[in-house]
């Protein structure tokens, strides 16, 4: 396993233009408190207004992509929910009060880790073997909330890789009624900003069930046979109170869908897609018991109510705690390569890798004995220590490019062979 120097950190002056809530959005809320700042704004003299209007300005225009226009689309949201006659204001006015309505969040302030990462939609120009990718990542800001943010980059097949560079801004994906009407199973949609890059795009929590966060991205390329391909990710919802596995959907990474996994496993967290159907069935790897992994079929892609068969146990030390998986399966020639992680003692985590039959992915044909990646040195450092975690990895040629979360702080990438992860496996009995 060959370690790469490039480290991606938590960054806080990565801020995004939110809506403010005000407690008359909570339950049991009322809407006098915003009425009262939409008077207090609507008091101020001509002069007076202008003057608060510039000192918004100077402070946070430079900070956020059309500020100015996000601004009246807040407004306009508080004219429909307090019911205000849009014709007694100026569009100065209306524009500040939108400000009063909205702030900065550091969505990615905490921590940045536990990436996935796909092949891109777009492989025109690629030659020599090189692959563009779309890497997830896991991003916790303020008041500890995860929210789903990417990076696009070129892997090469020398297990090296390039990242796109990031805008100085950075927007939140906005709700796409038009995608959510279209469902009546609580899916909703999120769509980016025509103008808006990939890597510049954050999804944040929506519904009830996500406003804790939306947690560990487990992506894969979908085919449906054909080549007639689909993005799909598994991901934790979590309510601060309950967790719920639930799907991100997507064709071209412009439009998602967010929707509930149906049945009793999607109770559970860290639910890995298989990238294609076998046997004619859907196939997800998932931890059913807190402990052991388990391989689970299914005839829809969001309705999981199997238990699955005992795919793997806790066997060596460095992963008596628990084992999990570390993203979807990748198809080799030599069968399905599963990376896991273990819990050992003084819960440290580490990786690990197996290998599952082609045709019958509940047969184990080998597994590392030994963590094939561990925290060394700096990276047992951080706001969980001691972990190094993955939610998926790329096969570019015969080179696996892996990225990685170091101790929930920050994220690494390493690269190795499949021949190199083979050797070190040793046969299941």
């Amino acid at each position: 396993m060959r370690v790469l120097e490039q480290r991606l950190h938590a960054d806080p002056s990565r801020v995004v233009l939110r809506p403010f809530h005000l407690g008359w959005q909570g339950p049991g809320g009322t809407t006098a408190r915003a009425e009262k700042l939409v008077a207090d704004v609507a008091a101020l003299s001509e002069d007076d207004a202008a003057a608060e209007y510039t000192r918004v300005l100077h402070d946070f225009a430079e900070r956020h992509w059309q500020t100015e226009q996000m601004f009246a689309e807040r407004y306009a949201e508080i004219e429909t929910m307090l019911g205000l006659d849009g014709n007694a204001y100026t569009a100065l006015r209306k524009r500040l009060i939108g400000a009063y309505f909205c702030h900065e969040y550091t969505y990615a302030a905490a921590a940045l880790m536990n990436p996935s990462i796909v092949p891109h939609p777009d492989q025109s120009g690629m030659s020599d073997g090189a692959v563009r990718f779309v890497m997830s990542l896991r991003a916790v800001g303020e008041g500890h909330i995860s929210s789903i943010v990417f990076r696009e980059g070129i892997a090469l097949p020398d297990g090296t890789f390039e990242l796109w560079p990031q805008s100085h801004f950075a927007t939140a994906m906005q709700a796409d009624d038009s995608l959510s009407a279209m469902r009546e199973d609580g899916a909703v949609g999120v769509h980016r900003h025509a103008e808006s890059s990939l890597s510049n795009s954050v999804i944040f929590p929506i519904t009830e069930q996500q406003r804790g966060g939306l947690e560990d991205l487990r992506l894969v390329r979908f085919d449906h046979g054909r080549h007639d391909y689909e993005w799909v990710g598994t991901y934790t919802a979590y309510s601060g109170a309950s967790i719920r596995s639930e799907l991100l959907r997507t064709c071209e990474f412009r439009q998602f869908i967010l929707e509930p996994i149906d049945g009793k496993a999607g109770r559970n967290k860290g639910m890995a897609l298989f990238p294609q159907k076998i046997d004619g069935q859907y196939c997800m790897v998932g931890r059913q018991d807190g402990k052991n992994l388990f391989l689970l079929r299914s005839d829809r892609m969001d309705c999981w109510d199997d238990d699955g068969v005992l795919l793997m146990e806790p066997e060596f030390p460095w992963e008596f705690v628990q084992i999990g998986n570390c993203g979807s399966p990748i198809l080799t020639e030599h069968g399905w390569l599963l990376f896991t992680h273990g819990v050992g003692a003084m819960r440290k985590y580490a990786l690990g890798c197996a290998l599952l039959d082609k045709d019958d992915p509940s047969k184990v044909i080998a597994r590392s004995a030994k963590p094939i990646l561990t925290a060394l040195d700096a990276d047992r450092f951080g706001y969980v220590p001691n972990v190094v975690y993955t939610c998926g990895a790329l096969l570019v040629g015969e080179q696996l490019l892996i990225p990685y979360g170091i101790s929930d702080s920050a994220v690494g990438f390493a690269s190795t062979s499949v021949s190199d992860l083979l050797a070190m496996m040793q046969e299941t009995p």
